[in-house]
């Protein structure tokens, strides 16, 4: 059968190398932007009104602007907001839940935790039946709408990337960064999307490491190759469709919109690994406003070709689960890239060692503001490429107010606590060096 050529890196996402340790250079950005603007810093948990149960990755977004950011996986978020927009709204989404404004002026800001109840949005069935109900046929309607549907001129995105990777449950290595995004046209298939590094830093423990050197490759590029609707090939085209097998399983809100929820795996007679999960397609437009999936892993021989790079002899690596997904927010009848995250995790096996090490692999980048004036795309040099490895790109954290009026993703309670005790390593290590 027919193989995709990007499957490589749209399946992983995190591509990664092992190799015995070495020591790193740092690379600093050489590009400075002053911080001048004044602005205000809103904290806050999003959760379920009835349960209080945190909403994961629901987005948060000012009202008629393009400033926005997702919750963490405690539902919590972290919004700064330029003066000029205080007088707008708040405006919370979620799957399946009714929209929330809430005025700006009305949250307390900084240091508070501002709690937003969201009520659930079920959806009558009055609102489905006058719709066609095939699964292949509303997917199909989607495919073909894409050119319509989302963007068709080049944009501008600044965005936040993380990445973070766990030894059995204890965090190794973090490292983050503010990025620029030229985003190519969705309809245009000979213009790539593109990032560099405006801003970055991270924190390692290699002792933790055992004596391998862990590194995932791609860095935001690959996180962007999760734009399924720009990066269609394996998913989302007319013929690869033939490859699966669809079913319409549930219809629900998002943004005030009812969705098709169409599930989809890889028909049992296709030999390669390929992908299951949902699609949510806005009943109307047909436009595909999140997706979340996985990668079929049963093959082991042929995830572990896809996933693995390198390693040194002697050493099994075998995935166990790699999970995907991508959000998209509409503004003027027009979808854009919001979201993305991959978490894969893998089993590693020395030879001559009784107990298995388990690695779980996490890299997620949020669209914090865009512009389609002025787009240019970047120069050669600056550009991240896909055997970039992110941690060599960037310095270890030093400073707590590091990204001044820069919006990021809110970290989860044990990525605090593991940035502290990096850090104070860190700073062990830098002290006994000036003691040489």
């Amino acid at each position: 059968m027919k193989t995709f050529k990007n499957i490589s890196f749209y399946a992983a996402a995190l591509l990664l190398l092992f190799a015995f340790q070495t020591v790193a250079a740092d690379a600093s950005p050489d590009r400075k932007k002053s911080d001048q603007q004044s602005y205000t810093t809103i904290k806050g948990k999003v959760v379920d009104a009835e349960t209080g149960a945190p909403l994961v990755f629901a987005s948060v977004a000012v009202s008629d602007a393009n400033v926005a950011i997702v919750t963490n996986i405690d539902g919590e978020f972290t919004l700064k907001i330029g003066e000029s927009l205080l007088s707008k709204n708040l405006e919370f989404t979620f799957l399946g839940y009714k929209n929330k404004l809430v005025p700006i002026s009305s949250l307390r800001d900084n240091g508070y935790k501002n709690v937003i109840s969201m009520e659930s949005a079920p959806i009558p069935i009055k609102e489905i039946i006058v719709k066609p109900i095939d699964p292949y046929d509303i997917v199909t309607r989607a495919i073909t709408r894409i050119g319509k549907n989302y963007e068709d001129v080049p944009n501008l995105m600044t965005a936040f990337y993380r990445e973070t990777i766990r030894k059995n449950r204890t965090y190794v290595s973090i490292g983050e960064a503010v990025v620029e995004i030229f985003k190519a046209p969705y309809a245009n298939d000979v213009r790539f999307d593109n990032a560099r590094i405006y801003k970055g830093r991270k924190s390692s423990d290699v002792e933790k490491m055992d004596t391998v050197l862990f590194k995932l490759q791609g860095g935001p590029v690959s996180s962007l190759e999760l734009d399924i609707l720009k990066n269609t090939e394996a998913i989302l085209t007319l013929d690869a469709m033939k490859y699966y097998n669809y079913s319409l399983s549930s219809v629900i809100e998002i943004d005030g919109r009812p969705h098709y929820v169409i599930g989809f795996s890889q028909k049992p007679s296709v030999d390669i690994p390929l992908f299951m999960g949902n699609l949510y397609i806005e009943m109307d437009s047909y436009a595909i406003s999140e997706a979340e999936f996985g990668f079929n892993l049963s093959d082991k021989e042929a995830a572990q070709s896809i996933f693995i790079r390198k390693k040194p002899l002697g050493m099994e690596v075998t995935p166990e689960i790699a999970t995907y997904r991508a959000k998209y927010r509409e503004q003027n009848g027009k979808w854009y890239f919001a979201y993305s995250r991959a978490e894969v995790k893998f089993k590693v096996n020395w030879k001559k060692k009784l107990f298995n090490t388990y690695y779980t692999t996490m890299a997620e980048i949020a669209v914090t503001d865009r512009t389609a004036e002025e787009v240019i795309k970047f120069a050669g040099k600056d550009r991240l490429r896909y055997t970039d490895v992110f941690s060599d790109k960037v310095n270890n954290f030093v400073d707590p107010d590091f990204w001044g009026e820069y919006n990021v993703i809110e970290p989860d309670q044990s990525i605090e606590s593991a940035i502290r005790k990096l850090n104070k390593k860190l700073k062990f290590s830098d002290r006994d060096n000036l003691g040489e």
